[in-house]
This record gives structure tokens, sequence and C-alpha cells, in this order.
């Protein structure tokens, strides 16, 4: 399986979504990263754990600061 990443940084984030009792997000809790293929159509995953069957996952754009390089850390 090969990986067409155009970057060596993720530029989202997966997060597994818990639900409140009112149905909206009480808590998000970051389990993997996403890059984009080189040729626009899909992403490649990479999970670190495995959310519960029917749980509800979003993924979201990382905010890169201006300037910063591929090897400074961004803070999460």
């Amino acid at each position: 399986m090969s990986t067409n990443n155009t970057t060596k940084r993720p530029t989202h984030r997966i997060n597994y979504e818990i639900k409140g009792r009112d149905g909206k997000t009480a808590r998000s809790i970051e389990i993997g990263a996403a890059w984009p293929h080189s040729d626009g159509k899909g992403f490649s995953l990479r999970f670190d754990v495995t959310p519960p069957p029917g749980s509800y996952i979003s993924m979201r754009g990382i905010e890169r600061q201006e300037g910063a390089t591929e090897g400074e850390s961004q803070g999460a």
C-alpha cells in the first residue's frame, strides 16, 4: 500500500465525538490524523485507537500558523 501524501504533516485531525444527553457534543477526543492524496481524491487515515461501533467521528482541518515550517511544533 502506498501513501500519496502531499505533506509530511497531517492536514486534518480525526476526533471521536461523545454526545451528551441533549444530543450535542459533550466531549471531543482526538484519535487520529489524515493527509490528502496528491490527486485530491481522498485521504490517507491513521487511527491511534479505534472508536466503538456506531460512534460519531469527525474530521477537522488543522490550522497552521503563518510562517511555520514543517519541522516546527504547532501546539494543540
